[in-house]
């Protein structure tokens, strides 16, 4: 009885163990990355403080799909441009991809924000920028339609001079994020260093993010999965970032991936024995 008991154990492992290799196996051979799935630990791409699927929340597993397993990464500027081939493209409810970046080439925890604008050297010299009319240019300004407060309803790029090509990104999150942009010396080049190092991003040295360089890329946000990092969090204290709603939403679906073998097995059971005495009735009748 132990001994069988113990096989059962042991083969039921197996099997879940198999089932994930085989799960994480097809995402990778997907999505071209490893790990393919990231989650999202902090606030900073919500659209509502109640969370809502189609955009990046907290505790929200996202399957991240390998730079060279995409035609290009879609900028913000790109797809607010009238006339431009991305025009009206969206990625997880506003326009332009989202990407997973190492903060300056970094190792600390990477970062999931949008790709708002990139900075291209031109081969005469001087910048330019896809989704606007800048070719050329010795320093970057330019007026962009994205919607936030600090700039009076629209970011300001203000005479930016990169120091290499790169991405400049920011979080949807328009109270902590927005306008205040990872790299938020490109949005005010008078802004003292004391304000830099305060408000703006930095990497695991304390030093002020820089433009997204592709190799600092790890990958696009593709697929969303809500709710399910959210246990990961409980064990890294990041807890508190995920909303409320969440919570509520991942118990049902716990509960209903608990309750339903618990249905489908009792289903099972009377479909037997409803089977079974069907049998011993039409045995009676020939007796």
């Amino acid at each position: 009885m132990w001994i069988e008991m113990t096989s059962s154990i042991v083969r039921e492992a197996m099997i879940s163990i198999s089932l994930v290799v085989i799960i994480l196996s097809g995402l990778w051979a997907i999505t071209g990355s490893w790990p393919p799935l990231v989650v999202v630990e902090s606030n900073s791409m919500i659209h509502s403080e109640d969370g809502e699927i189609g955009a990046i929340d907290a505790g929200d597993l996202i399957l991240v799909t390998a730079p060279e397993r995409a035609d290009r990464i879609i900028t913000f500027a790109e797809s607010m441009q009238e006339g431009n081939p991305h025009q009206g493209y969206e990625s997880h409810g506003m326009p332009g991809d989202v990407i997973i970046y190492k903060k300056n080439g970094g190792s600390d925890t990477p970062v999931i924000h949008r790709a708002i604008l990139k900075a291209i050297k031109n081969e005469s010299g001087g910048w330019d920028v896809p989704g606007t009319d800048l070719r050329g240019v010795d320093e970057i300004s330019v007026v962009l339609q994205y919607e936030c407060y600090p700039h009076g309803g629209s970011l300001r790029i203000d005479r930016w001079i990169p120091s290499h090509e790169g991405y400049l990104t920011t979080g949807d999150n328009e109270k902590s994020n927005g306008c205040r942009i990872d790299q938020l010396r490109a949005t005010d080049r008078d802004a003292s260093d004391q304000y830099i190092m305060s408000q703006g991003l930095k990497d695991e040295n304390g030093n002020p993010v820089l433009a997204v360089k592709d190799e600092w890329v790890i990958g696009i946000a593709s697929t969303e999965i809500p709710w399910l990092g959210s246990i990961k969090l409980l064990t890294t204290g990041a807890w508190p970032a995920v909303p409320s709603s969440s919570w509520m939403k991942l118990a049902l679906v716990i509960g209903g991936i608990i309750t339903a073998p618990l249905i489908i097995d009792s289903f099972r059971t009377d479909l037997e024995e409803s089977g079974q005495n069907d049998g011993d009735h039409n045995q009676g009748e020939d007796e």
